[in-house]
C-alpha cells in the first residue's frame, strides 16, 4: 500500500478542500477526519506518528477545534505518566538489571521442559509489565535459544554416524526430530505470547491501556479518578494470572503432550542435557558479575516508583498524596512521581562516590543519559496517543460521540455481558492486522458513547475492548513480539495462526469472565456512575 502514499494524501486533500468550502455539522466534520484517519492507519500509507499528527492541521482549518485546543492533547498527564515510565523502564534495560532478575528466575524455577517454560512465561510477562513488549522479547528470545541448544530441542542437532560417514537408520529419529521442533514451536512461541499477556498487568505496560486512561479523562473528567495505576492492577493483574496459566496448558497440550513424568519430570533425575541448560544460564549469569551500584540504584529507583504509584490512592484507605499535600487527590496523579523519579535517574551517580581519593571526581557520570533515552524512547507512540486524545476530546466536543451514542439506543435490549463479550471477540479480530494503540483509539469513544445510550457503566465494555486490543496472537505482523519470535525461523505462520485462534478465545473468555465477577464490585460496574450521566447530558 506504501507506494499509494500520494494518491491516498491527493485524494485526501481533495476532499478536505471540497468540505472546507461547504457547510457542515460539527460532527460530520469530526468523523471525516477520523475516518481518514482510520485508513491511514489500518493501511499504513504514511507512518503511524505522521497520520497522528492530522488533528493538529484539520481540525483547525475545519473548524472542529482550536489548535491551541487540540495540540494541549499531545502531551497531557496520562502522556507524561507513559514518558516517565518509559525512561524508568529505559534505565532498567540500559544496566541490563532485567536479564539479571530473568537469568535469577530462570535457575530458581528448573530446567525440565515444562518449568523452563513455565519459567520463560513468568519472566517475560513480569518484565514487559514494566519495559516494553519488544525489548523484553528481543532479550529472552536469545536466551530460550541458548536454553534450547544446550536441552536439545534445536532444529538441527547432529545425528550420530558411522565409521564410513553414513548416518545409521535410526527408526526413532525421525520421531524425535519432530518432536523437538514441536518443542521449540512451543517454546518460542511462549515468549511473544507472554510478552502480550504482561503488558496488560500495569498501566503503563502497553500503549492501550495509556489509551483508557487518558479518554476516561477526557470523557468523563469527573470520574474521581477510577482508573489508576493501583485499580487497574488490582484488576488486570489477576487477568493476566489467570491467562497465563491457560497459555501455558494450552501451550503444552500443543506441544509438548501430557507426558508429566517427561515434561515435568517427577520422579526422575535431572538428565545430562538439563544440566547442559542449568550451565548455560549459569555462564551467563556468571558473566553479569555481582549486583553493580549503579543496578542497585536503578532496582531502588524502579520499587520506588512502584510503591509510590501503589499508594498514591490505593482506594481503601487515604495515600500519601492526601495525607502529605493539601488537596493532593485533586492536584496530584500517577503522573507526578513518575516524572520524580525519572527527574532522579538523571542526578544520581552510576557509581560510588569517592570520599577518599581527592584525584578523582566525587561524583560519576548518572545513571542514566539523555542521549541513550532520545536513542531508545518510541516518540511514535507517544505522537500516537497524542493523536488519540485528540480525536477523543474533538469527539466528545463536536457532538459526535453523543450522536453515536444515540444511534446505539436499540443495542439496550442486549446483555451488558453479552455486549462486552461481543465487543471483545471484534477487538481480538481488529487488532491482528491493525497497531494495538490504533485500534483502542479509535473504538473507545464509540464504546463510551454506546454505553451512555443504554445506560451501563463504560468501563463495562471499555475495559474488555482495551484489554482485547493486546490479543494480537495470530499473526507475525500483528504486534513486534510476534514479528520477532518468527523472524528467527522456527514457526511457520499456520503455527502462530492455529496456536493463535485458540489464545484469542482464551483472552476473550478470561476478559469477560474477569469483568462479571472482582471487575463488578471493584468498579461498581452494576450502576450507571453520576459522573457518566452528567457528561452524557452535556
Amino acid at each position: 500500500m506504501k507506494e499509494n502514499t500520494p494518491l491516498f494524501i491527493n485524494i485526501t486533500l481533495h476532499f478536505l478542500c471540497l468540505n472546507m468550502s461547504s457547510v457542515m455539522l460539527q460532527e460530520a466534520k469530526c468523523a471525516y477526519i477520523i475516518i481518514i484517519m482510520a485508513v491511514y492507519w489500518c493501511t499504513e500509507v504514511i507512518p503511524l506518528a505522521v497520520t497522528s499528527l492530522m488533528p493538529v492541521v484539520f481540525f483547525p482549518l475545519l473548524g472542529v477545534q482550536s489548535s491551541k485546543s487540540v495540540c494541549l492533547q499531545y502531551l497531557n498527564d496520562t502522556n507524561m505518566l507513559f514518558v516517565g515510565g518509559l525512561i524508568v523502564a529505559i534505565s532498567v534495560e540500559q544496566w541490563n538489571l532485567h536479564k539479571r532478575i530473568a537469568l535469577r528466575v530462570l535457575l530458581i524455577l528448573g530446567v525440565k521442559p515444562a518449568l523452563l517454560m513455565l519459567g520463560f512465561m513468568i519472566v517475560t510477562a513480569f518484565l514487559s509489565m514494566w519495559i516494553s513488549n519488544t525489548a523484553t522479547t528481543a532479550m529472552m528470545v536469545p536466551i530460550v535459544q541458548c536454553c534450547g541448544s544446550a536441552v536439545g530441542f534445536t532444529w538441527f542437532e547432529p545425528c550420530p554416524q558411522t565409521h564410513n560417514g553414513q548416518v545409521p537408520d535410526d527408526p526413532r529419529s525421525s520421531e524425535e526430530k519432530k518432536m523437538r521442533k514441536r518443542v521449540c514451536k512451543g517454546m518460542t512461541l511462549c515468549v511473544c505470547y507472554a510478552a502480550s499477556i504482561g503488558g496488560t498487568a500495569t498501566l503503563t505496560g502497553t500503549g492501550p491501556n495509556m489509551v483508557l486512561k487518558g479518554q476516561m479523562n477526557q470523557l468523563y473528567p469527573n470520574n474521581n479518578d477510577i482508573v489508576n495505576f493501583a485499580s487497574w492492577f488490582g484488576f488486570a493483574f489477576p487477568n493476566m494470572i489467570l491467562m497465563l496459566v491457560l497459555a501455558w496448558l494450552w501451550l503444552q497440550c500443543s506441544f509438548m503432550g501430557l507426558n508429566f513424568k517427561k515434561s515435568w519430570g517427577c520422579g526422575t533425575e535431572r538428565t545430562a542435557k538439563e544440566k547442559a541448560a542449568y550451565n548455560v544460564l549459569k555462564a551467563e549469569m556468571k558473566k553479569l558479575g555481582p549486583i553493580s551500584y549503579a543496578e542497585f540504584n536503578v532496582l531502588l529507583m524502579f520499587v520506588l516508583l512502584v510503591l509510590l504509584w501503589f499508594s498514591r490512592h490505593p482506594g481503601f484507605v487515604k495515600g500519601w498524596a492526601a495525607r502529605l499535600f493539601p488537596e493532593g487527590e485533586k492536584y496530584i496523579t500517577d503522573s507526578a512521581p513518575a516524572v520524580f523519579i525519572a527527574l532522579l535517574l538523571f542526578i544520581l551517580p552510576a557509581n560510588k562516590p569517592k570520599f577518599i581519593d581527592i584525584k578523582k571526581p566525587f561524583l560519576s557520570a548518572p545513571l542514566l543519559d539523555w542521549n541513550v533515552v532520545q536513542r531508545k524512547m518510541p516518540w511514535s507512540i507517544v505522537l500516537l496517543l497524542g493523536g488519540g486524545f485528540a480525536l477523543a476530546d474533538a469527539s466528545a466536543n463536536s457532538g459526535l460521540s453523543a450522536w453515536l451514542g444515540h444511534q446505539m439506543t436499540p443495542l439496550g435490549s442486549i446483555p451488558p455481558w453479552a455486549i462486552a463479550t461481543v465487543l471483545s471477540l471484534i477487538i481480538a479480530v481488529f487488532t491482528e492486522c491493525t497497531s494495538n494503540v490504533a485500534t483502542a483509539t479509535l473504538f473507545l469513544p464509540v464504546f463510551s458513547s454506546m454505553a451512555a445510550s443504554v445506560k451501563i457503566h463504560p468501563l463495562y465494555v471499555m475495559l474488555p475492548g482495551t484489554l482485547s486490543a493486546s490479543f494480537a496472537f495470530m499473526l507475525p505482523v500483528a504486534t513486534p513480539p510476534n514479528a520477532i519470535v518468527f523472524s528467527y525461523g522456527h514457526i511457520r505462520v499456520l503455527d502462530m495462526v492455529r496456536s493463535g485462534i485458540v489464545m484469542n478465545i482464551i483472552g476473550v473468555f478470561c476478559v469477560t469472565l474477569a469483568i462479571n465477577t472482582w471487575g463488578r464490585p471493584m468498579f461498581e460496574l452494576d450502576t450507571f456512575p453520576a459522573w457518566a450521566n452528567n457528561t452524557a447530558n452535556q
